[in-house]
């Protein structure tokens, strides 16, 4: 039985994207600063962790700040490691 697809929400007014996933929350924060979009924190439930989440609310997060000229501060350590490991994101680093 194949697993229910990721589905990502964005709440602009909390500064989040969020998942749920197999009743956890998982979540990827930030605040907006200008035309800078700070990554604070990204968490998801040790149980899922090791499938992709992460990165999934990550690369959402990303392609919010490139379709809305954005550029990302990493102050989180994985979105950080996300964006080395990943050179297209690069021209998105304030």
């Amino acid at each position: 039985m194949a697993a229910d697809p990721i589905v990502i929400e964005h709440l602009p007014e909390r500064g989040r994207f969020q998942a749920r996933v197999e009743g956890h929350l998982c979540v990827a924060d930030y605040r907006l600063d200008g035309d800078r979009m700070q990554m604070l924190h990204t968490e998801v439930h040790p149980a899922l962790q090791g499938q992709g989440i992460a990165a999934l609310l990550v690369q959402a997060a990303l392609d919010h700040a490139r379709a809305h000229g954005l550029k990302v501060v990493p102050l989180c350590s994985y979105v950080r490691a996300h964006m080395r490991r990943h050179p297209a994101t690069q021209d998105l680093l304030a």
